[in-house]
Formats: structure tokens, C-alpha cells, sequence
């Protein structure tokens, strides 16, 4: 499998074709553990995710075996996935049809989501993150409750 870990923002602007570099720290190993090839497809809560090929393919078995009743997250998943392969200076194109359903048009943000991506427009990201900071502060999610430090 992948070995890397994706963790932490990186403040991105797409070029004028609509490319993406890839943060030089995470070039190396998906050059070896993936040969520069990566998935990008929507995510349903309006950004794209970015997958390297090992990770894409197990996420694939997955989203493809869901049930008729989930067939909504399989189209979104899958009809929009394209593949895409880091060039000679680390980008990827990020297709036209991909930014235009995501709102993304320059600014960015790539978030390190552990095994894979995502990619937000920068604007709409903060906000959405703001609002659900202000929705947590009062009630702690299920999740949280059993962690102690």
C-alpha cells in the first residue's frame, strides 16, 4: 500500500491551465509508491478529493460495491473521477469540468486528509470550517468524548 500521510493546509493558486502543484515534500513518494499517478473525483460536500493510484484503487472496490440504495455517492464518486499524472515539475491538471462543480477558480486550499486530499476553493473552505467550529463549541461531537490525553 501508499506510506505516506497527507496531513496539514498548503495555500495553493492554480496557473492559468488550470494546474496544481502538488507540495514538493510529497512529490518523491508519489513518484515511487505510485508512479506520479493519482485519481481526482467530487467529494458530495463540494470539494474535490485527490487520490494516489494504490489509494484510489482501494476506495474504488469500495464506493463500487456499495448497494442501489447509495447509488447517488457512487455517481458522484465515480462518474467524475479522472486520472491524472504529476508532471516533470509536480503539477497535476485539475479538470475544467471538476473546478467548475467546485467553485474552484484560483485560490485554493490542499488539505492533508491522511491517505488522501482535498481541494477547496480557499473562500468557500473557510467559511465552512468556521461555521462548523461555531456549531462545535457547545456540544462536543460523539467522536471526541471517548479521547483523553
Amino acid at each position: 500500500g501508499f506510506h505516506i500521510v497527507f496531513l496539514g493546509p498548503s495555500s495553493l493558486s492554480l496557473d492559468a491551465k488550470g494546474r496544481l502543484s502538488i507540495p514538493a515534500k510529497y512529490q518523491a513518494a508519489l513518484i515511487n509508491e505510485a508512479g506520479g499517478q493519482l485519481w481526482v473525483t467530487k467529494h458530495p460536500h463540494g470539494c474535490l478529493m485527490i487520490l494516489p493510484k494504490p489509494e484510489w484503487d482501494v476506495f474504488y472496490a469500495i464506493v463500487a460495491g456499495l448497494p442501489m440504495s447509495d447509488l447517488w455517492l457512487k455517481r458522484i464518486f465515480l462518474s467524475n473521477a479522472l486520472s491524472v499524472e504529476l508532471d516533470a515539475t509536480g503539477r497535476i491538471l485539475i479538470a475544467p469540468e471538476l473546478r467548475e462543480s467546485s467553485g474552484i477558480t484560483k485560490e485554493t486550499t490542499l488539505r492533508g486528509m491522511g491517505k488522501y486530499f482535498e481541494l477547496w476553493d480557499k473562500a468557500t473552505y473557510d467559511a465552512n470550517e468556521l461555521r462548523q467550529i461555531n456549531g462545535m463549541q457547545d456540544v462536543l461531537p460523539e467522536a471526541m468524548k471517548a479521547i483523553s490525553f
